[in-house]
């Protein structure tokens, strides 16, 4: 039996995020799923880690409930009247 490791080899330099919102005390966090299975799971877990680790942050969820429909006017003003960022992922 032969061990096969799936990593492979990086292609490029590696680039660290930086955050680009003016995130103060109090700001909130829109965390937007896609509606794809485990989207809005593996954003609940985003969501925790930013608050363990920010703690004056707060994140709300919202989730489009159907992948392959467009966000609401609706959820599009909600988010950005309350929220100072906004996390968009999907799931599979």
């Amino acid at each position: 039996m032969q061990f096969c490791d799936p990593r492979g080899e990086r292609s490029g330099p590696v680039h660290s995020y930086e955050v680009a919102a003016s995130l103060r005390a109090g700001s909130q966090i829109g965390l937007f799923a896609n509606g794809f299975p485990g989207s809005v799971e593996f954003l609940r877990h985003i969501g925790a880690a930013v608050e363990r680790h920010a703690a004056d942050l707060t994140t709300k969820l919202w989730n489009k409930g159907n992948a392959s429909a467009l966000a609401t006017t609706e959820d599009l003003n909600e988010i950005s009247d309350t929220c100072s960022a906004v996390i968009a992922a999907y799931g599979h």
